[in-house]
């Protein structure tokens, strides 16, 4: 198979699947966001480990993927892990270190890195379950459109830039982190995402989840969604140069690994939160 067929293939197999989990939410999507945190969150520590870091890998996947089902647990009001717990995470890591690692291991190298990799990953995939139960979001369906929107702009930032790049790309955007990126592409993907924002809340969020924001807001949202989800991707990008590394992974057939997948969705997941509890409006 080309990499475009394999990478349509995975899209039509994933995406139904992902859609459907979000809708049901509860424990399914929980698991699916754990699932994707601890895959991404140890193709992370990998990469750390490429540049000549040593971070506590295992461990950082356990947590990373706790986030998740902590966030699940407060949403459903069985259980909500209080701010001291999560500080604990920090030493249990240190005491970790300090019997696995020594004075010589370095050890402030190596919980930094952990931190790092748990708060990238587990915590920022766990605002997918926020979004899908956010305080406006009333049923499924109101839910779902709110997780949906964000992957939509992120969607179409990347077609957007790809279209715009090959036609009118010639200025690269940075080039020591990314060659292929141009500033034609970045700002054609950004056009496309506030469009895209606009159409979807008059739409789809108006009628459906009875949510609206105006026009300006909307726009507004959708240019910082795709701003962010453009960051998120060069951060990545960031990270594997440094590493030497072209994909995280080759965990899915034509699309490198799980956070090449959700890099970008790392910063626009918690950003559309934000954006949504300042820019949201019920409706009757």
């Amino acid at each position: 198979m080309s990499n475009l067929a394999k990478r349509l293939a995975f899209a039509g197999v994933a995406i139904p699947i992902v859609l459907g989990l979000v809708w049901l939410g509860g424990l399914g999507l929980a698991v699916l966001l754990a699932v994707a945190a601890a895959v991404a969150a140890w193709e992370f520590y990998n990469i750390a480990v490429g540049t000549g870091s040593h971070p506590l890998s295992l461990a950082g996947v356990v947590l990373s993927a706790a986030i998740p089902f902590g966030v699940y647990a407060r949403f459903e009001g069985y259980w909500a892990p209080p701010v001291s717990l999560v500080m604990l995470m920090v030493l249990v890591l240190m005491s970790i270190t300090l019997w696995r690692r020594g004075a010589t291991g370095k050890p402030l190298e190596v919980v930094a890195i952990t931190l790092l990799g748990v708060f990238y990953t587990g915590g920022m995939l766990a605002f997918a379950y926020a979004l899908r139960y956010h305080r406006f979001a009333i049923g499924p369906l109101a839910g779902t459109l709110l997780v949906l929107l964000p992957l939509l702009l992120t969607w179409g930032t990347d077609t957007g830039g790809m279209l715009f790049g090959k036609t009118l790309g010639k200025r690269k955007l940075m080039p020591s982190i990314s060659p292929g990126k141009t500033v034609a592409g970045a700002v054609g993907g950004a056009v496309v995402a506030t469009i895209a924002a606009v159409l979807f809340v008059k739409f789809a969020l108006h009628p459906y989840a009875h949510l609206t924001m105006s026009m300006a807001a909307a726009a507004s949202f959708g240019f910082a969604v795709s701003l962010a989800g453009q960051v998120g991707d060069l951060v990545e990008s960031m990270l594997k140069r440094e590493a030497g590394v072209k994909d995280s992974s080759a965990l899915i057939p034509g699309h490198g690994g799980a956070l090449d997948r959700v890099d970008s969705l790392l910063f626009t997941l918690p950003v559309s939160y934000v954006l949504f509890d300042l820019l949201l409006i019920p409706t009757p």
